[in-house]
């Protein structure tokens, strides 16, 4: 190193240092900075805009310093908002700050926000209003802007890069919050998006800013006495026309349009195509204006010519048609290539490309009398004025089946010459003879598919083009003119965003007055240039492959409109002198129309509304509105619109009611507004809101009463007053009082309510459910004893010795406990009982007619009379239940363990059951069976004959389906008796390991005990005694009438009850009005949707029931402890539904399988019509609708396996024998695919010894007759039996894994039922034709369909576009 780089490398000492003193001297200088910027206070400004009622939601929040000043407070909020600093005013909108909150804040004022009224550290809440009645002016967007203000101004989402414009894949465009208030700075106004309507808008906003189709639409007069303005499409088209240039809105509707489609609001919601929407619209219009001046206006503008051809290659003979179109559609990807066109005109060029008809294909030539080689393609003879080019990037994919959309790169000019697609030599040619019914041979044209052409042949060519009169000199040379003068500029580009299954459009158009580019976005337009319009080509920047258009963007173009470059054509919009008289008065009248609604807006803006609450005077129900009023109508006035709003004009005088303020939730009165009648109600609210945080109530009182005066602070109390001689409570009286007085001024101030002693006087505080403290100590406030804004206490003053006994022991406790537990209950009995005589007894006249239930309450004693009332057994059950309680108590834990399990001593109280009919009591008994179980310890044992549980089953409609749910105590029942999957397909508790892993533990694996999980619980405690016995709960019952409708001869209760009491003492309680013992009916609770559960769970209480709710009671055995519900199926593998439902069963815990399939037995015959031996079926896991593992008939429920609520099982009807003898054996079921016949076998079962390949390979080759090395084989996929498409089987399958074991992956076969597809790998596939592929196409997908299987994209079913010209979608079925 030289000395010179030396010192320009190493810094002197001096120059160091010094350096190093200048940057501690400037970091020093900012923490000093941010110090005192810390230790300032902030000030939280919360900015609410109240100029649009759409914008009142919005809220704009700033964390100033306090020394800001107000002006910087204005310009902060200014460019926070998007409004122009000076044309908006900020008052107060809490008044708490300062004493006028109407009046603006001074914006000139040099104070600080401190100084102004602001308050750091709390939140201070401004109103954005109107300044002088004008509306803020939006704030100006600069474009080429960057700097982070302009970016502060925008509330919502900013645009993602490489975005189109303003929009993006299905993201709209940042907008600023002012954008929401009025038009566009653009100076355009944009389209409201019904929902689903963006197709419509891009196509209106298009039309609209075409100038000749737009000045077209405004000389077209509409004539009312002719037609209705609601149906009339150029009408409504007219309107919106105006209203898109005249409206000071950001956005119009178009719902007057569709209306005059005939569209109702359903077909918002559906997305159609934007090209399909053109032909439509233009087709209804056409048919509109026939008879006047626009008749022919599409055809002008629209409609091009060209010539279908076929060419004899010998002869030179030519067969051709002239067709006409509206758009040019163009292929995007050729068929059957991989690559896509690079541009439009490459596009177009392949278009007129033509074919060679050779081969079978080969043309019959006319002249030659025989087949021959020809040339068949298309030629453009006339281009129109507006050419309008269809991008198909909608394509079918054979492969899949699916519609797919190509997003493959397609450039487009921005001027597009197409005198290169007009062929004028092919007008020269002595050989062309004129064809008009068509000489070409239509089957061989690859183009007639693409053409859009709804319109009749025509031979006459305008525009300088005539076949038939001029000569070919003259052809020539207008067809050299037209080819020199046909330059078109791009001026609209239609962008779809989204795949083939939906997405959003929108469009890019060309004003013609000034050549700038806007991006009409539904509501939203914005300037956007030409590098946008780049952005829309699609496809991405790398190769044109097959896979680019996987990859791409979804955001391309989709139609494209050129417009001709003919200075003599070219077309201005008309000006406002210009308009048509009629067009003037339209203009005048949407003015006129929305200055109204502008009114209307303000109006709104400062309407408050709040709920209305009224108690009926006479009918004493409350009643709800919504009250709105003008924030300046006084409280007086108020009071008057309420008044009518509730109708009360018949029932109380106006000056018997008033306005209060309520508070809902807790049913309290905050306040009265005493002499402030004449106080506007903006000021008595806190202003416009749009909700309030508490209500109105209008209070009425009778003409010689006055109205209480209510005052902040004070707490309303509701009084009941107590009698324990009858115990009764009385219904509430409402007392106000403050939570400074203490409990004896409480006292006196109830015994003035209530004309009771205080001296005497007990009061309870019910303070939340089950919380009732008395208020014993006289000195201390309300507050102190947790009263709140709404209270409820019960008070007691008699001079009984109830007073003297401990609270908690009292008669008064008791009843007060009573009255806060019990709850009403409407139950429904059942109409009859299983072989009750006491059911025909009571329940049928002599007659032979329905009886009531009033007379079979008051007469309940045998067949001749004598029956005891409801009140009689209640009382003699309340009496032996109270005995028995006391003997318990006595007796504590010595109870009589000898004492029958099979029924309780409260089934021997004197019941009507018991009293009838001594048979009656005997067929009961005879429902009692027994189980024979191999754990008597932990399950009653129970006997039942098959002949009681077939008859147990028939007896309720509701018994055979019962499906489980997440409630804790109940089950859902469906009604329909058809079974319901779980939402995931999966049973909620199958057995989660294989029999294999368990039978490798050796051990037992539980999920829950019988109690917890099976849904059930025994009605008997370990000593046998029933629980009903253990506490006695407070139970009364009565008949109850039901309004008509609800079924000739349904009996119901009306039942109270206390709700702590259990599930099973409550059914011992019923047993006497249903005529059976409470275990042979079951109890479903009845929601609002008349959806029921069964509850099932004997020992949990009522607590989750409430008043009024319904219950309806099914005859059916209930379940015992250890007893599951099984639901049985039928597993058919070679039906089209594999999965037949059967039967519900009973399995207990412990059973083994052969003793279930036992009990099936009888139950399958007599209700299946299925005659088996037990030896022939099989039962097997059930996963949804996949078969699982093969029980073996000396598995053990519980033990073996895994059993549970509401469980579902397979049963198999075996061919044979059964091949499954040990756990270590493995089913699988097998299907031969036969490639070389395309078509599958039936299943076949293979039991392997070990989860070999080898021995599987065996046992297949076997069956077949396949050799060894032959065979190759696959596991199906999804649920079962797996299916696929035979067209895509030899395929898309794994076929022959490289595995030696089934166990380990890909396969991961470890349990019975897998599906296993083989076939032999010699066996060619079968070649098919394509008509014979098209036919298993059409088979196969109709077949899957059908079965539900490999349903993997579901599109939503399209509804065809219609335009109907009358308005009604039932008249003209044929307008397509």
């Amino acid at each position: 190193m030289v000395p010179s780089e030396e010192n320009q490398l190493v810094p002197k000492e001096d120059m160091f240092w010094s350096c190093r003193q200048s940057i501690f001297a400037e970091m020093k200088k900012k923490f000093s900075q941010v110090e005192s910027a810390a230790e300032e206070p902030r000030v939280l400004c919360i900015i609410q805009d109240t100029t649009n009622s759409k914008t009142v939601n919005e809220r704009v929040t700033l964390n100033l310093p306090a020394s800001t000043p107000l002006k910087r407070l204005f310009e902060d909020v200014a460019s926070k908002v998007g409004y122009v600093n000076g044309t908006f005013d900020l008052v107060w909108g809490n008044g708490d700050n300062v004493t006028d909150t109407q009046t603006p804040i001074d914006q000139n004022s040099d104070k600080t926000i401190l100084d102004a009224g602001f308050e750091p550290g709390k939140k201070n809440f401004l109103h954005l209003t109107d300044k002088d009645g004008e509306q803020p002016h939006i704030m100006p967007e600069e474009s080429g802007t960057t700097d982070d203000s302009a970016q502060d101004r925008f509330i919502g989402p900013l645009p993602r890069e490489g975005s189109v414009g303003c929009t993006n894949d299905y993201v709209s465009q940042s907008y600023s919050y002012s954008s929401v208030l009025s038009k566009s700075d653009t100076g355009y106004v944009g389209l409201v998006n019904q929902a689903m309507t963006c197709y419509l808008n891009s196509l209106l906003q298009t039309l609209f800013m075409t100038p000749e189709f737009r000045n077209a639409l405004y000389k077209w007069e509409f004539e009312e006495s002719e037609e209705d303005p609601v149906t009339s499409i150029p009408y409504q088209l007219q309107r919106l026309f105006v209203l898109l240039q005249t409206s000071k809105k950001r956005a119009i509707e178009t719902t007057d349009v569709t209306r005059s489609f005939g569209w109702d609001s359903s077909e918002a919601w559906q997305q159609h195509d934007v090209q399909e929407l053109c032909r439509v619209m233009f087709d209804a219009l056409e048919q509109k204006w026939k008879q006047t001046e626009q008749a022919d206006l599409i055809n002008q503008l629209y409609q091009g010519k060209l010539k279908d051809y076929v060419r004899c290659l010998e002869c030179g003979y030519e067969g051709w048609r002239i067709d006409t179109y509206l758009d040019i559609p163009l292929v995007i990807r050729p068929y059957g290539s991989n690559q896509a066109f690079a541009s439009v005109e490459e596009a177009l060029h392949a278009f007129i490309q033509p074919e060679i008809l050779d081969g079978p294909n080969q043309y019959f030539c006319e002249r030659c009398k025989k087949k021959c080689d020809a040339r068949k393609g298309l030629r453009f003879l006339h281009f129109p004025y507006l050419l309008t080019l269809q991008l198909k990037r909608f394509d079918f994919d054979y492969t899949t089946m699916h519609r797919i959309k190509l997003n493959d790169r397609m450039t487009f000019p921005e001027e597009l010459d197409m005198s290169v697609f007009i062929d004028v030599e092919d007008e020269k040619s002595p050989q062309t003879e004129s064809c008009t019914d068509s000489g070409a041979e239509n089957e061989g044209s690859c183009h007639s598919d693409q053409m859009s052409n709804d319109f009749s042949n025509d031979d006459g060519v305008d525009e300088g083009i005539c076949l038939e009169s001029n000569s070919a000199a003259e052809r020539i040379s207008k067809a050299g003119s037209e080819k020199s003068s046909l330059l078109y500029e791009l001026f609209s580009v239609m962008v779809h965003s989204g795949s083939a299954a939906g997405g959003h459009y929108y469009a890019c158009i060309k004003s013609f007055s000034d050549d700038q580019w806007y991006s009409f976005n539904d509501q939203h337009v914005s300037k956007i240039t030409q590098e946008d319009i780049k952005k829309t080509y699609g496809g991405s920047s790398g190769s044109r492959g097959y896979y680019s258009s996987a990859f791409a963007s979804s955001t391309n173009a989709y139609m494209l409109i050129y417009r001709l470059k003919d200075p003599m054509r070219n077309a201005k919009f008309l000006e406002a002198h210009e308009y048509p008289e009629h067009i003037k008065q339209l203009v005048q009248k949407e003015r006129e129309l929305e200055e109204q609604e502008k009114r209307q807006r303000e109006i709104e803006r400062n309407t408050c509304k709040i709920k209305l609450f009224c108690m009926h005077p006479t009918k004493q129900i409350m009643m709800e509105n919504k009250l709105e009023v003008h924030k300046d109508r006084t409280l007086k006035e108020a009071v008057e619109i309420a008044y009518k709003l509730m109708d009360l004009e018949e029932a109380v005088p106006l000056d018997c009611c008033r306005l209060v303020k309520y508070d809902e939730f807790h049913d309290y009165l905050e306040r009265s507004y005493e002499g402030e009648e004449d106080t506007p109600m903006g000021l008595l609210l806190g202003g416009v809101k749009s909700t309030y945080m508490f209500d109105l109530l209008l209070e009425t009182r009778r003409p010689d009463q006055i109205f209480q005066c209510y005052k902040p602070g004070e707490v309303m109390v509701k009084v009941h007053v107590v009698d324990l001689k009858t115990e009764s409570v009385a219904p509430p009286i409402s007392v106000r009082a403050y939570l400074n007085q203490t409990v004896s001024e409480f006292k006196q101030l109830i015994s003035k309510a209530t004309h009771l002693p205080a001296e005497t006087m007990r009061v309870v505080l019910e303070r939340c459910y089950n919380d009732l403290r008395l208020l014993n100590v006289s000195s201390k406030t309300l507050k102190a004893e947790g009263f709140f804004r709404s209270n409820k206490v019960f008070i007691e003053s008699s001079e009984s010795l109830d007073r003297h006994v401990a609270y908690t022991d009292s008669h008064l406790w008791k009843l007060l406990d009573r009255h806060a537990n019990t709850i009403r209950l409407y139950v429904s009995l059942p109409e009859q009982s299983p072989g009750s005589q006491f059911r025909r007894a009571v329940y049928q006249k002599p007659s032979g007619d329905s009886g009531n239930l009033d007379e079979a309450c008051e007469r309940v004693k045998g067949p001749v009379g004598n029956m005891k009332s409801v009140e009689a057994i209640l009382e003699e059950s309340t009496e032996k239940l109270k005995s028995l309680s006391l003997q318990q108590q006595q007796e504590g834990d010595n109870g009589d363990s000898s004492k029958s399990t099979e029924a309780s001593d409260f089934e021997n109280i004197e019941s009507p059951l018991n009293e009838i009919d001594s048979s009656a009591s005997a067929e009961n008994r005879e429902l009692e069976n027994q189980i024979q179980i191999s754990d008597p310890e932990n399950l009653q044992s129970e006997e039942r004959s098959d002949s009681d549980v077939n008859n147990d089953r028939s007896t309720s409609s509701v018994d055979s389906d019962i499906l489980s749910s997440s409630h804790s105590s109940d089950t859902l029942c469906n009604v329909d008796n058809a079974p319901l999957p779980l939402a995931n397909g999966l049973d909620s508790h199958s057995i989660t390991s294989s029999r294999r892993s368990k039978a490798n533990q050796g051990k037992k694996e539980t999920w829950d005990t019988a109690e917890e999980d099976s849904g059930t619980d025994s009605e008997y405690d370990d000593s046998g005694k029933s629980r009903g016995e253990a506490q006695y709960m407070y139970f009364k019952s009565e008949p109850y009438t039901v309004d008509e409708g609800s079924g000739e001869g349904q009996k119901w209760l009306m039942v109270h009850v206390d709700k702590r009491i259990t599930l099973s003492a409550f059914k011992q309680h019923l047993e006497p009005f249903v005529g059976v013992p409470s275990s042979h009916f079951k109890v479903f609770r009845v929601y609002a949707s008349n959806q029921e559960f069964e509850s099932v769970r004997l020992n949990e209480t009522l607590s989750s029931f409430s008043d009024d709710n319904k219950i309806t009671i099914r005859l059916g055995r209930a379940l015992k402890k250890g007893e599951y519900r099984v639901k049985v199926y039928q597993l058919l593998v070679n039906e089209p539904e594999p999965c037949k439902f059967l039967l519900d069963a009973v399995f207990a815990k412990g059973m083994t399988v052969r003793q279930s399939k036992e009990e099936l037995l009888p139950q399958l015959r007599e209700q299946c019509g299925l005659d088996l031996t037990i030896d022939r079926f099989r039962l097997r896991k059930k996963t949804w609708k996949n078969p699982g593992t093969v029980f073996l008939d000396y598995h053990i429920y519980e033990e073996d396996i895994n059993i549970s609520s509401n469980w579902e099982v397979f049963l198999e009807i075996l061919d044979g024998i059964e091949k499954m003898k040990s756990m270590s054996q493995l089913a699988v079921l097998s299907r031969r695919w036969r490639p070389s016949e395309m078509k599958l076998d039936s299943f076949q079962e293979v039991v392997l010894e070990s989860s070999s390949v080898e021995e599987l390979k065996e046992k297949l080759s076997e069956i077949s007759g396949i050799p060894l090395e032959n065979i190759e084989f696959a596991k199906g996929r999804g649920t079962f039996p797996c299916d696929i498409s035979i067209l895509e089987i030899h395929q898309e399958l794994d076929w022959n894994p490289k595995v030696s074991t089934l166990n380990v992956w890909p396969l991961y076969i470890c349990d019975d039922g897998a599906v296993i597809f083989y076939r032999d790998k010699t066996e060619e596939l079968m070649e098919l034709t394509d008509e014979q592929r098209n036919e298993l196409m059409k088979k196969e997908s109709s077949r899957l369909q059908k079965t539900g299987h490999r349903v993997t994209y579901s599109p939503r079913k399209e509804k065809a576009l219609k335009i109907y010209l009358d308005g009604a979608p039932n008249k003209d079925l044929t307008q397509d």
